[in-house]
Order: C-alpha cells, then sequence, then structure tokens
C-alpha cells in the first residue's frame, strides 16, 4: 500500500514538474523565435519614424502612440468600472437571483468574441453615437471587453481578505466605506493589478475590435477623436497582407518587449505595496 501512494506520488510530481518545462519551453521558444528575426530589424529609425509604403519603409512610431493612448482609454474606463462592481458584489450583495443574473451576465461577456465586441463598437459608437473610427470608439470598445476580466479577478482578490480585518476595523468604529477604503482595497491591490496587467495584455493584443472601431490610419493621433492604428493590428497587417515580414517581426518584437516592460513595472508596484503592507503591520 506505502509503495503505491509513493509510485503515485512520485508519478504527480513529474506531471507537475513536465507542465512547468512545457510551460516555459512555450514561451522561451516564442520569445526566441520573435527576437531572433526581429531584432536586427529594430533601430532608432525604426521606433522614430512613420510607417512609408504601407509599412515597408520606416517605423513604427504613429502605432507606438496609437496603442498607448487606445489601451489608456481601455484602462481608464474599465478599471474603476469594473473595481467598483465588484466591490458592490463581494462587498454589499446578498446571494439572490439578481446577483446571479449579473455574475452569469459578466461570465457571458467575457466569452464573446472578440470581432463580436469590434462589430458592436462599429455600429454603435462609430455610427450611432457618430464618433467615427476614433481612438476614442477603439478605446472604450476595448474597455468593454476587458471588463469581466477585471471585475472577476478584483473580485476574487476582495474574497481573499480575512473577514478578520473586517471585523477589526469594525471593532475600532470604523464605517462600511472606511473599512473598504482603507482595509480591504490596500490589502487587495495585488490581485486588482494583477486584473489590470490581465485586461492590459488583452487589448494590446486585440485586432479585430480595434480594426472595426479605431480605424487604420498611419498617422500620429493628436486627439482622441482621430483614427489610429495599434502595433497588433499594424503587426496582422505586414504578415497577413505579406506586406514585410522583417518589418512585421520587427513590430513583434517591439509588442513584445511593452508588454514584458508593463509586467515588470507592474510587478514592481506589487511587490512595493506588499512590502509597504508588511513593514505596516510590523510596526
Amino acid at each position: 500500500m506505502r509503495k503505491a501512494v509513493y509510485i503515485q506520488e512520485k508519478i504527480a510530481k513529474i506531471l507537475l514538474i513536465l507542465s512547468v518545462v512545457l510551460t516555459l519551453g512555450a514561451l522561451a521558444a516564442i520569445v526566441f523565435h520573435i527576437f531572433s528575426h526581429g531584432i536586427r530589424e529594430i533601430n532608432l529609425e525604426f521606433l522614430l519614424e512613420s510607417p512609408r509604403d504601407m509599412g515597408r519603409e520606416g517605423g513604427v512610431f504613429p502605432t507606438i502612440i496609437g496603442t498607448f493612448y487606445v489601451v489608456l482609454i481601455a484602462v481608464a474606463a474599465a478599471a474603476p468600472i469594473g473595481v467598483f462592481a465588484a466591490l458592490y458584489l463581494a462587498e454589499y450583495s446578498r446571494l439572490g437571483m439578481l446577483v446571479g443574473v449579473i455574475r452569469y451576465a459578466v461570465n457571458t461577456l467575457a466569452a464573446i468574441p472578440s470581432i463580436i465586441f469590434g462589430l458592436f463598437g462599429f455600429t454603435f459608437l462609430v455610427i450611432f453615437l457618430g464618433l467615427g473610427w476614433s481612438v476614442l470608439s477603439g478605446g472604450l470598445t476595448l474597455a468593454i471587453m476587458i471588463l469581466p476580466t477585471i471585475m472577476r479577478t478584483t473580485e476574487e482578490a476582495i474574497k481573499t481578505v480575512p473577514s478578520d480585518y473586517r471585523e477589526g476595523s469594525f471593532a475600532l468604529g470604523a464605517t462600511k466605506w472606511q473599512t473598504i477604503r482603507y482595509v480591504v482595497l490596500p490589502n487587495a491591490l495585488p490581485g486588482i493589478i494583477t486584473g489590470v496587467i490581465l485586461g492590459i495584455g488583452r487589448s494590446v493584443g486585440e485586432t479585430a475590435a480595434v480594426l472595426l472601431t479605431a480605424g487604420s490610419s498611419l498617422q500620429v493621433p493628436v486627439s482622441i477623436f482621430d483614427p489610429a492604428r495599434t502595433l497588433s493590428l499594424h503587426l496582422y497587417l505586414l504578415a497577413f497582407e505579406g506586406i514585410s515580414f522583417e518589418k512585421a517581426y520587427a513590430t513583434a518584437t517591439v509588442l513584445m518587449i511593452l508588454v514584458l516592460m508593463t509586467n515588470l513595472l507592474a510587478n514592481f508596484v506589487i511587490k512595493k505595496t506588499v512590502i509597504k503592507k508588511t513593514i505596516v503591520k510590523s510596526s
């Protein structure tokens, strides 16, 4: 009996290690393939110039700015709504039919294909509201798309905060909102930031919804009402239309570097938050 349990333990450990190795191997293979083909094309001219000849020449500066504007609007619109909605579900609502309907709607919204969001954004934002193909239309469409991700991760992060923290705050005379603001949210902040990072990752890599709402202009957007092309959309068009695979690989490399920098910055903020919480608790 003990020998059978020992064998099962060994098999489970091997499977777990193999899963980790396969995951890291897939990531390393993708990064190496993209970087090995794209890094040779990256220089100061590529980063600071506008595309020429449909992207065969020049750089990707307008697409970097377009990506930044679109993602910024998406996160600025989705993060507050997602966090406050998650706070309501986790702290104020009671189990019932309404909460069940809300959670079902959120799960359904998360499972909708991105092209459907693009079609909705094109019909409602671009045409009905008259915003046209613009940074604002693309950002709001992506905000609706990443909203379920931010809501669910934030709700789960809030639920991980021990109930003793809330009871201690109430015992000291704090109100419900004071407890949420000064106790719950600071302890749930790492999970909330993780949800925002996931939302940024999805919005940065989106193409179909952006194409239908933000347009595909190769000019630097001056305002939120100007059309713009994001890095992922530029990469898609370069590769799909066979314009230049060299420029496509270089664009993919820039995109991966930006995503990596965003993750590193977010991890830095999370570590600083955890360290600060630890110092406060120990004092």
